[in-house]
């Protein structure tokens, strides 16, 4: 062995045992809490939630229907990433074709994304739509007038056992319920690498009238804008009209689905939808409407919800941190700004590590590609328990800094960075991250096995 190499090896196992002997150990956060006991649940929605052999462990439910007799209104946003999978081509043309009316379903399997497939993923993608039509109407659609949506997700480049997934929609079909545990077993049937199932609902009244709003969703890692490798959707028993539909979920996204990251990858399968049955009655909510501006006020919150579940369980992630941007001159550029410290991997390891070296963030900040002023510029740490603010970094001059106290803020679940650009545009924004850990690691280094 030349010497080269033994000095090469005597540096890298040095280097080990001082990861290990100096290293603490971080514990992920028990998830428990965010699982939902018990809802209240849109009028005129069944669902389910059962195992047809996709996946190989026959305990983890890889089916989920969602059907509604009475025609809803739908609207969907997906994936940028150039390979989109085929459920996100199909999806996409049965909406664009039906202009988003008549639409009465959701199918989606779990364990293969049916993904980078070819035409022969398209066909299984078709079949999964025209199932559901069959099981719950008896009908049998054209492409092109196929009344229900497809999601897939799980492992890339494998084709579908479309044959088991045939076979188990009628079954789906007549266990469906519309009961908590029905939609908790949905929940389960879209998961993956997930830690726990990620379902919400809530009331929200207009014109006197009360109506509900349910969604789902799945996501752990390979979550990155815009989208993330997320599948969900939610649904509600107002009456909605397409285009207020539309406009209403694109504000949403944005500041939800579309606001969050765990490790900077974007997947091929991203969906988030949203369909709406006017079961409840009412006048019909459409944009302009007195009612409008409530229900997109009830869905941005909802979404921000149900997304933020996902950053929660961020694959391996130990730290839940919100990224709150201030006085930046657009929309655009605090989100950008928000965007590139909550995606740094360098940042991410200090706080998986808990140390305080802001001087990543201000990093960040600096290549986000937005006009700021470093001047001007400032970033606090926010306790999660309302203490008082550490401010870091004050209109570009350094803090003496309590380190002690930064660590004190740092080992905790939960935290808020605070970034003042100082432009005097007033606009803000916040998108919501994890740590990256050593678990990360391990979960993706064998996701196939």
């Amino acid at each position: 062995m030349s010497r080269k190499l033994n000095l090469f090896n005597a540096i890298k196992s040095a280097t080990a045992r001082a990861a290990y002997s100096t290293g603490k150990k971080r514990v992920v956060p028990d998830k428990s809490r965010f699982v939902a006991t018990s809802g209240t649940y849109p009028q005129g929605f069944s669902v389910s939630g059962t195992y047809v052999g996709v996946k190989k462990d026959s305990t983890q439910l890889d089916l989920a229907l969602l059907y509604s007799k009475k025609p809803c209104s739908a609207a969907a946003v997906f994936t940028t990433n150039v390979f989109k999978a085929a459920p996100v081509l199909v999806s996409k043309k049965i909406l664009d074709e039906s202009k988003g009316s008549g639409i009465t379903g959701i199918i989606i399997n779990s364990g293969c994304a049916n993904a980078v497939t070819g035409e022969g993923g398209k066909e299984d993608a078709w079949a999964m739509s025209s199932a559901l039509d069959q099981a719950v109407f008896n009908e049998t659609h054209a492409e092109n007038e196929s009344k229900t949506l497809v999601m897939s997700t799980g492992v890339i480049g494998q084709r579908l056992p479309i044959s088991k997934i045939l076979n188990g929609v009628p079954d789906g079909v007549k266990v469906a319920g519309s009961d908590h545990d029905s939609w908790m077993a949905t929940a389960k049937a879209i998961c993956t690498t997930d830690t726990f199932p990620k379902l919400m609902s809530t009331e929200f009244t207009v014109n006197n009238v009360k109506y509900r709003i349910a969604g789902l969703a799945k996501g752990a890692g390979m979550i990155h804008p815009n989208m993330a490798t997320m599948l969900g959707f939610f649904v509600t028993d107002a009456p909605v009209t397409p285009t207020a539909l539309k406009t209403i979920l694109k504000y949403a996204v944005d500041r939800s689905f579309n606001a969050i990251s765990v490790d900077g990858d974007m997947s091929t399968n991203d969906t988030i939808a949203a369909l709406a049955n006017g079961a409840a009655g009412g006048e019909a909510i459409d944009v302009g409407s007195e009612g409008y501006e409530i229900l997109k006020q009830e869905i941005t919150e909802f979404s921000e919800n149900l997304s933020q579940l996902i950053v929660r369980d961020g694959e391996g992630a130990t730290k839940f941190v919100t990224i709150k941007v201030e006085d930046a001159k657009t929309f655009e550029d605090a989100k950008k700004v928000a965007a590139t410290v909550a995606t740094s991997s360098l940042v991410k390891t200090a706080l998986y590590g808990e140390d305080a070296n802001w001087g990543r963030i201000t990093c960040a900040i600096g290549y986000s590609g937005v006009d700021v002023n470093p001047e001007k510029t400032s970033v606090s740490f926010i306790p999660a328990d309302g203490s008082k603010e550490l401010k870091l970094l004050v209109n570009g001059e350094p803090e003496n800094v309590d380190e002690a106290r930064a660590s004190e803020i740092l080992a905790n679940e939960e935290l808020t960075i605070k970034v003042t650009l100082g432009t005097g545009g007033g606009k803000s924004t916040r998108f919501w991250t994890c740590d990256l850990s050593h678990e990360y690691v391990t979960i993706n280094g064998d996701y196939r096995s």
